[in-house]
């Protein structure tokens, strides 16, 4: 299955480390990923497949706000599906 993570948050070491760290230990592979800077604020978004992972999308979803808080940021997890569906025009 793919997803969508977006990160938002202020600008900071370590942040991409600590997101693929994460992504890493859920088995977690990352398809595309895109991510800038804007007046101090760190902005990044993951295209990512949980196909092969062995823990279930909300053990994902889980584990990646608790690294949003250690970090600091804002971190959301979508399924493609999902994300499609509320961006159709």
């Amino acid at each position: 299955m793919k997803a969508i993570i977006t990160v938002i948050g202020r600008d900071r070491p370590g942040i991409i480390a600590g997101i693929s760290a994460t992504l890493y230990k859920q088995d977690v592979n990352i398809l595309d990923v895109t991510q800038t800077v804007m007046d101090g604020y760190f902005t990044m978004t993951m295209l990512v497949d949980l196909g092969k992972g062995p823990r279930p999308f909300d053990d994902v979803k889980k584990s990646l706000q608790s690294t949003g808080e250690e970090l600091g940021m804002e971190i959301r997890l979508q399924r493609v599906e999902i994300f499609d569906s509320m961006h159709q025009i």
